[in-house]
């Protein structure tokens, strides 16, 4: 998925690309935000020189693949606001594009990606602007200087590249400036990580292929790293992998973090752990619901129902070394859930919840290996209750 949400990104109806079928899932792939803004951008730039949109537009992204994007829209202007005008007369072109995110379920599917493209100074080569429902960077420790528009560093090699080529074709210099803008894109990027990010007033322009890949989780993750990265650029020595907005709510009771030390982990545990493994803070809190934890006890870093399933022998287990007895430990094996485990364990008044919480904070620090990073455990139940603290 490309833009990450914090619960869970163009066109419908054949906008935005021709794309297959993945063989090894069936789902049909998409085309980034970052593509589809390229395919505008060489359109609207087209037209800027010639007084012609291509429609379809062709690009080339990496691996050979050359889709063809529809257009949405298209304008050339005199002047700002102006009406159209002749070719070779143009002050700016527009062109849109309607993102199609494919089968990935992409807050950003079936947004309009809408590029401006205006001459520039000579000399000045390919500038960009934020446009409107584009957002802008304000945090340290992202890929762009604070005050640059949130176009990331691929989209913009893929954009000037083909802005270039463009030039070539028509003997002209490729001195302009590309305003990226995405229809709605302020209210679509409060689904998102971007104002936890610092990136405020729109989306991000994201991808390093082009492609979105149907349920791939890789902008999750880009985004797990980000915020990390986000958190040490501002000097926070403490950051907490939270599995959802309850485990955040009582994180904040617990320590008084600021946002952005908070990370939405969701189900990846192994992301957070694996890039502060690399790029370490002094204090890591790890912060769910009691299942999902004790999958990370039981050695599992994608805590997700469909790819990690509760181990009820170790929580017997672990409930046997809490101080349970036999019935209670027979209990467990014969239960179904980690929450119905739990509550056995509890009205037993074992200790369980804390036994799960060591184990998973052990798991984490075997992950983290050398790295000096102190970790701690809170499981919650469904309502926030902590049930287990390392």
């Amino acid at each position: 998925m490309e833009q990450s949400t914090s619960p869970g990104t163009g066109g419908r109806g054949g906008r935005g690309g021709r794309s297959a079928q993945l063989e090894h899932t069936g789902l049909r792939p998409g085309w980034t935000t970052g593509a589809c803004a390229t395919a505008a951008a060489t359109s609207a730039y087209t037209a800027l020189l010639t007084g012609e949109f291509p429609d379809p537009v062709t690009i080339t992204l990496p691996k050979g693949r050359t889709p063809a994007f529809a257009l949405t829209a298209e304008e050339l202007g005199t002047g700002d606001g102006g009406e159209g005008g002749e070719a070779g007369d143009a002050a700016w072109a527009m062109a849109a594009v309607t993102k199609d995110a494919g089968d990935d379920p992409d807050v950003t599917h079936g947004a309009v990606i809408r590029v401006v493209v205006r001459p520039g100074e000579p000399g000045s080569g390919v500038v960009f602007e934020a446009g409107d429902g584009v957002g802008t960077v304000t945090l340290p420790g992202l890929p762009l200087p604070v005050g640059e528009p949130a176009i990331n560093p691929v989209p913009r090699r893929f954009i000037t590249e083909h802005l270039q080529r463009v030039a070539a074709e028509h003997r002209a210099e490729p001195d302009v400036v590309v305003a990226v803008g995405v229809d709605d894109g302020a209210r679509i990027a409060e689904q998102t990580w971007n104002p936890r990010l610092g990136i405020l007033g729109g989306l991000s322009i994201l991808g390093t292929t082009g492609v979105v890949v149907p349920y791939s989780c890789a902008a999750w993750i880009d985004s797990i790293h980000r915020g990390i990265d986000v958190a040490r650029a501002l000097g926070h020595t403490h950051v907490a992998g939270c599995t959802g907005s309850t485990s955040e709510r009582v994180i904040t009771q617990l320590y008084g973090l600021p946002e952005t030390s908070l990370l939405d982990m969701g189900d990846f545990a192994g992301a957070v752990l694996k890039h502060l493994r690399r790029h370490p803070v002094d204090r890591l809190t790890i912060c769910g619901g009691f299942a999902k934890l004790s999958k990370l006890a039981a050695g599992h870093l994608d805590l997700h129902s469909g790819r990690s399933q509760v181990d009820l022998p170790l929580l017997a287990s672990l409930a046997r070394e809490a101080g349970g007895d036999a019935e209670l430990v027979a209990a467990i094996e014969a239960s179904t859930t980690g929450l119905g485990a739990l509550q056995l364990a509890q009205a037993a008044d074992v200790a369980l919840g804390d036994a799960v919480a060591r184990t998973a904070r052990d798991q984490a620090h075997a992950v983290l290996g050398d790295a000096p990073v102190t970790v701690d455990v809170v499981c919650i139940d469904r309502g926030g209750t902590i049930v287990g603290r390392s």
